[in-house]
This record gives structure tokens, C-alpha cells and sequence, in this order.
């Protein structure tokens, strides 16, 4: 299973607890199509320590104006409903793994 899709209606009830990763992405931006294959086989590797999810920002302005999405892909970290990273531009799968890992342990 891949990075679940969050709509307006959905987002808060997957982020309330634990840690989840959301990437903020459009069909239409490059750089987005180069990070979401990264944040999709995160999601099967992460399988209970966290959840992988993604927001279309063409179909739900408002949670991209809630969080200040100015740029895409902007990957937000979660910690139990509260922001605790946010990553613009590309990011390596290594480099998201060791920050869901670092999470997880504290």
C-alpha cells in the first residue's frame, strides 16, 4: 500500500497521533514527480512506524494555506497533530527514514 491521499475532511484524523509524513505535491510540478516515487516506497518500508501520506495542493488550497505551502514538494513531519519538521524541495529517502526513525525514538 502507497502514501494515503488526505483531503480537508480526513487530514486531521491522520495526524492526530504518532508520527506521519505529508508531501504537499502537484500533478503538474517536476520536482513533485521526482519526490513522490521516494514517498511511496516509504510508505511500504515504514509500515508501522509511521504514516506516509499526501495532499494534492490543486485540490485542497486550504490545508496549503494553513500550513504557508508556498513551494512544492514541501514535505511536513508530524508529531501526535503537531508540525515538527518541514522540508521544501527534494529530500532523499535516506534522509526522511533517519527523521521518522529520530522521531519514533524519543
Amino acid at each position: 500500500m502507497g502514501a494515503i491521499t488526505l483531503t480537508k475532511e480526513t487530514f486531521q484524523n491522520h495526524i492526530q497521533s504518532g508520527v506521519t509524513l505529508v508531501d504537499f505535491w502537484a500533478p503538474w510540478c517536476g520536482p513533485c514527480k521526482v519526490q513522490l516515487p521516494i514517498v511511496e516506497e516509504l510508505a511500504g518500508e515504514m509500515k508501522g512506524q509511521a504514516k506516509i501520506a499526501k495532499v494534492n495542493v490543486d485540490n485542497e488550497h486550504e490545508l496549503a494555506s494553513q500550513f504557508g505551502i508556498m513551494s512544492i514538494p514541501t514535505l511536513l513531519l508530524f508529531k501526535d497533530g503537531k508540525v515538527v519538521d518541514k522540508m521544501v524541495g527534494i529530500n532523499q529517502k535516506h534522509v526522511l527514514e533517519d527523521k521518522i526513525l529520530e522521531l519514533n525514538s524519543n
